[in-house]
């Protein structure tokens, strides 16, 4: 269930390991699958459509069906649902909520308030060393900003808390202190008491080259990861993941599906800055370029709460390019027509985000249009290869980034 990017990839790695149906799906989704025009939040049409289909699995991509209990239902009618229930998905939903599991579990992250008043967010905001405000709601990705100065923090809180810029979402903030260091996100596939990791993508969350502009859904990423080592990641398990599954056990919280934890590395320590409770955008992309096979078994096995073996990860590097409209994060205009190459080499596919086909013909349809996934033996000659068959993608005002795993060339 989804329609975009993420959905393509995990649909593609399924596709070769069984028969997929989508719901809505997109253009390339249609290559590997059936589609069906009923989106995520309409409910009552998913449930007919799973009791037509009789799947062994269902998996749900985007966040918002799974904050509003969309997996809770599909559970009721006796399917297997890979994707937490709405309890579980608060830690997405709830910014506020999540803050709470950390610190009942002792996950190390950052001090935090939430406020639903400006005034006494801005007062807190000042007795820190640096300043991040985030929504506490679910804001696709856009509810976090980065401050470099209180003057920022101030338009960040007014911006959510008077304009209600963000809506629903940003009207309660957590006025959170900054950490320093490196980043990145650990996606953990979560079986009730059980768990087991997929391999670390490094994204790249700014608009433009050198981490410039606007914070947006993601604009490219790659995988493995340098500085993320074995020891760092199994550091980060002992530390938040399994801590983590332990309390939502202990407090009846059932939860199967993907914990994506965002982790902020300082001074060799690792602290939890956010979780969210589907697979990351564009993440997934490069990991199901770099999984072998299982896939299928795996998430089936989540979804009715068995132990989960490790997937099989393949030497190979990956790199993603996200293409996008002009104009994103900010307004853009969809339905620009979309040419691609005609071939594609064996170690690249094109994800599609937000495409559609008007009159056979495919067109723009979101901000992040399209991700070009290539692999390669070493990260060097996957970027090589993205950027080359990003060169022959074409659609007015497209643009993306240029320096996707730049800084990691030199290494695998």
């Amino acid at each position: 269930m989804g329609s975009g990017g993420r959905e393509h990839a995990l649909a593609w790695k399924l596709a070769q390991e069984a028969e997929v149906f989508a719901a809505p799906g997109n253009p390339g989704i249609a290559t590997v699958g059936d589609c069906f025009p009923f989106k995520p939040n309409d409910h009552a049409s998913l449930r007919i459509l799973c009791k037509s289909l009789q799947p062994d699995l269902v998996l749900i991509g985007p966040e918002d069906p799974l904050i509003a209990g969309l997996a809770d239902e599909l559970r009721t009618d006796r399917f297997a649902v890979f994707g937490p229930g709405a309890s579980g998905a608060r830690l997405e939903g709830s910014k506020a909520f999540s803050k709470e599991i950390m610190a009942k579990s002792g996950v190390p992250t950052a001090r935090a308030v939430s406020f639903t008043e400006p005034a006494p967010a801005k007062e807190f905001a000042r007795s820190l060393n640096g300043v991040v405000i985030k929504a506490s709601g679910a804001a696709l990705g856009k509810g976090v900003v980065v401050c470099n100065s209180i003057e920022e923090a101030d338009e960040a809180i007014d911006a959510m808390l008077v304009e209600k810029s963000l809506g629903e979402a940003g009207s309660t903030i957590l006025v959170e202190e900054k950490l320093t260091g490196k980043e990145f996100s650990l996606i953990t596939i979560v079986s009730g008491k059980h768990f087991t990791s997929l391999p670390v993508a490094q994204d790249y969350k700014r608009a433009l080259d050198n981490d410039r502009g606007p914070n947006t859904g993601g604009m490219g990423t790659y995988s493995p990861v340098p500085w993320v080592s074995d020891e760092l990641v199994k550091k980060t398990e002992a530390a938040i993941v399994a801590p983590t599954v332990r309390n939502l056990n202990k407090s009846g919280i059932d939860f199967r599906g993907v914990l994506f934890s965002g982790i902020m590395v300082q001074d060799g320590k690792p602290y939890c800055l956010e979780y969210n409770v589907r697979f990351g955008d564009p993440e997934t992309q490069t990991i199901m370029m770099r999984l072998g096979s299982g896939l299928s078994g795996l998430l089936f096995a989540a979804a009715i709460g068995e132990i989960l073996a490790p997937m099989p990860v393949k030497d190979d590097a990956a790199v993603s390019v996200v293409v996008a409209s002009g104009g994103y994060p900010g307004p853009y205009e969809p339905g620009k027509a979309v040419t691609l190459p005609a071939t594609l080499p064996e170690n690249v596919q094109i994800f599609h985000a937000g495409t559609q086909r008007v009159q056979g013909q495919l067109m723009t349809a979101g901000g992040r249009v399209l991700s070009v996934s290539a692999t390669g033996a070493t990260i060097t000659l996957a970027r090589e290869t993205a950027y080359r068959v990003c060169e022959g993608i074409g659609f007015d005002g497209m643009y993306y980034r240029k320096d996707i795993a730049a800084e990691a060339v030199s290494v695998r």
